[in-house]
């Protein structure tokens, strides 16, 4: 490689050498040589748009570097498409709504600063993204959770804690969802149960943040509409990132939401806003109308893989393993049979090479030692064949 290697071949060697890593294992009691990681959900580097994204980036250069590489605030154009894919959606979106952040996980750990003190009550999912909830916790926060189930979140239990809080003076801070292909289930909540929640959140004046990482990777199904379009008075904090549709290396995300929200998230970005160049690139890129067709891409190539996955787990698992068929994202969520522990699981299975995240790690309460998330959006198809024939294996041993 030299000075004068173009970029998008430098990019290809780049994506080729990230194929070849291992994600890191998950706990330091792992130790032996994982060969297969169904732990993170990374994206697939062979899919990153490196070429496009080199030529956007060498536009941005060419035309807008006084801008882009000096301080100051994200590009113009990157609100405005932004904007654009909110309005496609349906929700009510323009400049004095929207934040962009450092990927959607920094604007989420923003709400405890705007929204927490300690002692306050915050609702949650059970399962849930434990990488954002543990912040509302380590805040201060008072979690409670509500259960999810095939249809996501269980909005009579939530009703039925909302009273209860009520009768005692207390209002939850806020909600946190994850409505669409939910991390770590992958379920999707129905049109009815999404018009119950933001109902029940006008009703007792509680926020609700969606969560909306994975929208955009649907592999079948009607397209459910956002909590944010359901929402007249401002009720729905949606958030959103890039991260799972271009690369999440480049860390951008976004909110929308009420006026006076979106005002206080920007004051407590005490780092300021997002890098200028990275913005532009983005903007470039996504202004050259390729993001949508890049999309489909990725939905054909994580829609085999998850099928893929499937397919194996049918084959391979005990038929008394139960995994739930996402309609889209990046995870399976698999019951495990009464005499099957999801810890004990992993420890075999780590003596094997292959990982996974034990659904513990998904429970704010330490409760999920029956369940088991498998990521199936980084590995390689033949790994993931190879994976699940590993963990079929350790779970035929594990009953011997």
């Amino acid at each position: 490689m030299t000075s004068t290697t173009p970029a998008y071949q430098i990019a290809d060697l780049f994506a080729e050498r990230a194929r070849n890593l291992t994600p890191p294992t998950y706990g330091a009691e792992l130790t032996k040589i994982v060969t297969v990681s169904f732990a993170y959900g990374l994206a697939d580097p062979i899919l990153f748009p490196h070429a496009d994204l080199a030529a956007a980036s060498a536009t941005v250069l060419a035309q807008e570097a006084p801008t882009a590489l000096n301080y100051g605030p994200p590009s113009d154009q990157l609100y405005e498409q932004i904007i654009l894919r909110l309005r496609a959606k349906g929700i009510c979106a323009d400049r004095d709504r929207v934040v962009i952040g450092y990927g959607s996980s920094q604007i989420l750990g923003l709400l405890p600063d705007v929204f927490v003190e300690p002692g306050d009550v915050v609702i949650v999912e059970e399962p849930t993204f434990l990488g954002v909830v543990n912040r509302f916790a380590n805040a201060g926060a008072h979690l409670i959770s509500i259960p999810v189930d095939e249809l996501g979140m269980d909005v009579d239990v939530l009703e039925a804690t909302l009273i209860d809080l009520k009768k005692r003076s207390i209002r939850p801070r806020f909600i946190y969802t994850i409505p669409t292909f939910h991390n770590p289930t992958g379920a999707t909540m129905p049109l009815f149960r999404r018009k119950k929640l933001v109902a029940l959140a006008a009703e007792y004046g509680v926020l609700v943040v969606e969560d909306d990482a994975y929208t955009d990777l649907r592999f079948r199904g009607e397209v459910v509409p956002p909590l944010a379009t359901l929402s007249d008075e401002g009720w729905v904090l949606y958030v959103s990132t890039f991260s799972k549709i271009i690369a999440p290396g480049i860390r951008l995300g976004w909110a929308c939401g009420d006026p006076a929200i979106i005002e206080r998230l920007a004051m407590f970005k005490s780092e300021g806003p997002v890098g200028p160049f990275v913005s532009h690139v983005v903007a470039r890129y996504c202004a050259t109308g390729k993001l949508d067709n890049h999309i489909q891409d990725l939905i054909a190539c994580y829609q085999h893989k998850c099928n893929l996955m499937l397919e194996a787990i049918a084959h391979e698992f005990p038929t008394d393993v139960v995994a739930l068929r996402p309609d889209g994202g990046f995870f399976l969520w698999c019951k495990l049979p009464p005499d099957i522990s999801a810890s004990t699981l992993l420890m075999a299975a780590s003596e094997h090479g292959v990982t996974f995240l034990p659904g513990t790690r998904c429970y704010a309460n330490g409760q999920g030692d029956d369940a088991i998330r498998l990521a199936f959006s980084f590995q390689p198809t033949e790994k993931i064949v190879e994976g699940i024939a590993t963990l079929g294996s350790v779970l035929r041993e594990l009953r011997q």
